[in-house]
């Protein structure tokens, strides 16, 4: 019977470390990482004010389309002077590739290329150098995250629409939830499950969204996030500060 309980005892420890090396302390309740993808103009126009208005930070992730849908298109796009606007706001920018490019569908060399211009963007326009990243079309391999680590990554967010549990979830392959009009009452489900360890991190376009009106927002309905995390007491952060809770590679 004691060597029964040792070796119980030996395997209760072990899951309990497995459990918790991802943590370097305590996740609290209602913690949320607001996400807004592909450089929309109203990212600088209506997103930026509201945060602001609420006290709140975000992280955006750009990119450049390659022409399609057209970037520079500035009724559409944000110009990379309103990109670093956003930076010097304190907001978070990180990299979403050059061409928008699906990772699962290129070779690491390719892969690099997409990353290294947006980089070379960020240093051009003084924007500090980008920990996290967002996969276009939330395809992944594994291939593309040892790429990213190489680089300096910390955290890369695809879709997926649940919690992120970082006991279980790799910090390279995070799990996001993405909202638009169509599924606004949906995104409050989430963001109540952010507790017991487990975080809320939304994906949003644009506010509204005039590229891709497939996942557009209207102001009405992104406010009212905001307001339902500040009145609810939220902790509303960028993906670059989970560093204070998750360890990284």
């Amino acid at each position: 019977m004691k060597i029964i309980a040792y070796i119980l005892l030996v395997m209760f420890g072990c899951c309990m470390y497995a459990q918790a090396q991802g943590i370097k302390k305590p996740i609290p309740d209602k913690l949320v990482v607001l996400t807004f993808d592909d450089a929309v103009l109203s990212h600088y126009t209506n997103v930026a004010p509201l945060l602001k208005k609420y006290g709140f930070t975000a992280t955006f992730f750009v990119c450049e389309f390659g022409g399609k849908p057209d970037f520079s298109d500035k009724t559409k796009y944000m110009s990379w002077e309103q990109v670093a606007e956003l930076s010097k706001m304190g907001f978070e920018i990180g990299n979403h590739t050059w061409h928008h490019t699906h990772v699962n569908k290129i070779i690491d060399e390719k892969l690099n290329s997409e990353l290294s211009y947006i980089e070379q963007k960020f240093d051009e326009y003084h924007i500090p150098k980008p920990v996290s990243f967002a996969y276009p079309g939330y395809d992944t391999s594994r291939r593309a995250i040892e790429v990213l680590k190489k680089k300096g990554y910390k955290f890369a967010r695809g879709g997926w629409d649940r919690v992120y549990d970082p006991k279980t979830d790799e910090p390279m392959l995070m799990p996001g939830y993405t909202t638009h009009s169509e599924k606004a009452d949906a995104a409050y489900d989430i963001l109540k499950q952010a507790k017991g360890g487990k975080i809320a991190v939304l994906t949003i376009h644009g506010v509204p969204d005039d590229a891709h009106p497939w996942v557009t927002t209207s102001v009405e309905i992104f406010e009212g996030y905001l307001k339902f995390l500040k009145e609810n007491h939220y902790k509303v952060i960028a993906m670059r500060d989970l560093n204070k809770y998750v360890v990284t590679n």
